[in-house]
């Protein structure tokens, strides 16, 4: 997450924004919401907060709660333009905006805050450990962070390697017969470079946490929700690495479509991993 300018969920071409408004991905994150069990009248920072769609969900949870402070965080200026306006009806509840980087998270706020979350993005830090370890800085002792992802090691079902076959397979034959073009398979992305749900959890205790809760949701995703997916630039580098977005996302788009035809499917299941910990005490 070292892009100082832009935000995943900021708009424009190639960007998130097409999944994430999604039926089921605002349903798998407000059952992350739900699971995070916030305290009343805390600090929470909503990490990567994009245009502040899981601040609303966080807002949505709170409702009726007073002496709450959310802190909505974002890389980009233009994002948190957005979710001013989108929150700017929000009421009972202080919202402070504020551009940072996870890297410098502890440098960034003034403050500790109660509870961190963090939807779908860990997957794309380069540097696990280091925001992990921000992230504990800002947490008081037994603070809460929440995260969520649909990429890691795992999270496709076997069940569904048929349909990753062919589409992959269908994506890599439209590319080369209408652009004379293949993936250059010796270039590494960091989407790609996926931990397991173990994994996290190592992670996680090696960077002072406690593991309250680690589960693993299916959800059905639609043609809507893969053609979104096939918009993102993370996904499309990870998928088709080395090949033009344009020519890539055009691909991956097609050949979806073709196999939901073929295979007459109305959603393809994927795993959810959602993650809950609690901060332990900061030793010196």
């Amino acid at each position: 997450m070292s892009d100082q300018n832009s935000s995943p969920l900021e708009g424009g071409p190639f960007s998130f924004v097409r999944f994430a408004r999604q039926p089921f991905y605002r349903a798998v994150n407000e059952h992350l919401v739900e699971i995070s069990e916030f305290k009343p009248g805390g600090a929470i920072l909503d990490l990567a907060c994009g245009t502040g769609e899981i601040t609303k969900l966080i807002l949505n949870r709170l409702h009726g709660v007073k002496n709450t402070i959310i802190i909505a965080m974002d890389t980009s200026n233009k994002a948190l333009d957005q979710a001013r306006k989108e929150l700017a009806g929000a009421k009972g509840v202080m919202i402070q905006f504020v551009q940072g980087q996870a890297e410098q998270l502890s440098q960034t706020l003034k403050g500790r805050v109660d509870a961190v979350v963090f939807c779908n993005a860990i997957h794309m830090v380069d540097d696990k450990p280091k925001v992990l370890g921000e992230i504990h800085k800002v947490l008081n002792p037994g603070g809460i962070l929440a995260f969520n992802s649909t990429f890691f090691d795992g999270s496709q079902l076997p069940e569904t390697d048929l349909f990753y076959r062919r589409w992959m397979s269908k994506a890599l034959r439209l590319l080369k017969r209408k652009h004379g073009l293949l993936p250059a398979r010796d270039v590494k992305v960091a989407s790609r470079r996926q931990l397991t749900p173990e994994e996290y959890e190592q992670l996680l205790n090696q960077e002072g946490f406690v593991i309250k809760e680690r589960k693993l949701e299916p959800v059905k995703v639609t043609l809507e929700g893969w053609l979104g997916i096939s918009e993102f630039s993370d996904f499309i580098q990870g998928a088709l690495p080395g090949v033009p977005l344009a020519a890539a996302s055009e691909a991956l788009q097609e050949a979806v479509t073709q196999v939901f035809q073929e295979l007459e499917l109305e959603a393809v299941p994927r795993l959810w991993l959602h993650v809950v910990a609690a901060a332990r005490p900061q030793t010196t």
